[in-house]
């Protein structure tokens, strides 16, 4: 707890102060004011700034966030014992089926839970790493499903386009929020007038945030069943289909608890919500994946 806590603050200190200094070398010091009115051209920069670095930098560090924050014990591909090189050579066989050059490190983390997820900020410098309770409770060729979806996700650049995706809504989000704000707090006193611009700032970036969460969560879907025709065009259509048969088997079950960081949690192969929460879903339900493997042709990467 108190080194997730810790990583978690180290992580937005970096943040600011990188924001800061990069806000401060472009010269914006500020993008409104009750003299002069809102400078959009400093407000778009001031928000593209502060909604990109973030997500680079989490992009940044997730490797290394991945194995601190979930105690990912990383293979050693010279001294291992024979399970865990089975993992490895199965990884390797299908990242170089995948085209990728470099190898992505391998590792399994603690956890009762049925998931894996792949991470890192670029192909040559990835991670794939899979839970203990998915390698004792899945057969070989299930796992190997489980891994070519994980490799398609990594071959596919996804972790790049995802942080994209989200610095960009960031931006938007910042952005029109403080539009929002400025032209508010000019119907109130002068003196009301920083306080009122402050709330209805953090009440409009709640709003437009939540919103754009569910454009994010509807691109992860998307690149969910794209990674899945991937992961059936390295390893075959039936061994995708039975490892998302064999999590829509173990998912029927009460959640098991698993500690994933936000900034990996959508590079996993399994999440549950419902109803309206469906909405801000990062991955399809298993059913449709199932369904769309069945009836569609196999694509590849």
């Amino acid at each position: 707890m108190f080194k997730r806590i810790f990583f978690f603050a180290l992580v937005n200190i970096a943040v600011v102060i990188t924001v800061s200094i990069v806000l401060s070398l472009l010269g914006i010091n500020g993008y409104a004011s009750d003299r002069y009115g809102l400078n959009l051209a400093h407000l778009a920069v001031f928000s593209l700034v502060w909604g990109m670095v973030g997500s680079f930098i989490s992009l940044l560090i997730s490797r290394w966030m991945a194995k601190m924050t979930m105690g990912v014990e990383v293979i050693d591909p010279e001294n291992s014992a024979a399970e865990k090189r089975d993992l490895l050579n199965m990884v390797y066989g299908l990242a170089r089926k995948a085209g990728m050059t470099t190898m992505p490190e391998v590792g399994i983390y603690q956890s009762p839970d049925l998931n894996a997820f792949a991470t890192g900020p670029s192909k040559s410098r990835s991670l794939v790493a899979v839970s203990s309770g998915l390698m004792n409770r899945m057969s070989r060729d299930q796992i190997e499903g489980v891994l070519a979806h994980e490799v398609s996700h990594i071959a596919n650049g996804d972790m790049v386009t995802m942080t994209l995706v989200q610095g960009v809504v960031n931006a938007f989000v910042m952005f029109f929020a403080r539009i929002i704000s400025f032209f508010i707090s000019q119907g109130v006193d002068e003196e009301k007038r920083p306080m009122v611009r402050f709330l209805t700032t953090m009440v409009a970036e709640l709003v437009l945030g939540i919103l754009g969460s569910m454009v994010v969560a509807a691109f992860s879907r998307w690149r969910e069943f794209r990674a899945d025709g991937g992961a059936a065009s390295l390893s075959g259509k039936g061994k995708m289909i039975s490892a998302l048969q064999a999590l829509q088997r173990a998912y029927e079950l009460p959640a098991l608890e698993d500690n994933v960081p936000a900034s990996v949690a959508a590079f996993r192969i399994s999440n549950r919500p419902k109803g309206i929460l469906s909405l801000f879903s990062t991955h399809p339900p298993l059913e449709e994946r199932i369904e769309r493997l069945r009836q569609n042709p196999i694509y590849g990467l």
